[in-house]
């Protein structure tokens, strides 16, 4: 059954950005390990705890039971949320022509200093190990271009020139 949905939502729901989809391989597989764990080791758990609880009785003023149905409805969110991410995940496919996409390894030099960025989707930044976003100002910025090419990044300080050095 459907709720009926206010105007508001509607609204709101036709503002907001698509979901990013894009996942590396790797991701992949570590959110199905995730949704493995969860549902085969920790809500198995959970459920004998819940049992336990309703054994004691009295279920209004039993704290055990409260916590151990919050535990559960938490497992049982985040399976549902793993679930639909990975109904509609978009797997990263490089294919090597030489232009920056999505899955591509970046070497760059600029400043002086030679940089390293793998494009990734949304979901799986990380900048401190390289991983951006191909939405990020650099990522977005790389996107299409080839080895050789040199684009600018407009900043505060004046432009800011990436000269692509490697794309694999």
């Amino acid at each position: 059954m459907q709720l009926p949905k206010r105007k508001s939502e509607i609204l709101r729901q036709s503002k907001e950005e698509a979901p990013d989809r894009y996942m590396t391989p790797a991701a992949i597989e570590r959110l199905k390990r995730t949704m493995h764990e969860l549902e085969f080791v920790e809500r198995p758990m959970v459920l004998k705890e819940v049992t336990a609880a309703v054994e004691m009785g009295d279920l209004s003023e039993n704290a055990g039971y409260t916590e151990s149905k919050a535990r559960l409805r938490r497992i049982d969110n985040r399976l549902l949320t793993l679930k639909e991410r990975l109904k509609f995940v978009i797997p990263i496919n490089n294919e090597a022509d030489g232009t920056v996409q999505i899955g591509s390894t970046v070497r760059v030099h600029a400043n002086g200093k030679t940089s390293t960025f793998l494009i990734v989707g949304s979901i799986e930044t990380d900048p401190m190990r390289g991983h951006i976003s191909y939405k990020s100002p650099i990522g977005s910025l790389l996107i299409n271009h080839k080895e050789g090419d040199v684009v600018a990044m407009k900043t505060p300080n004046g432009p800011l020139n990436y000269e692509i050095i490697e794309v694999t």
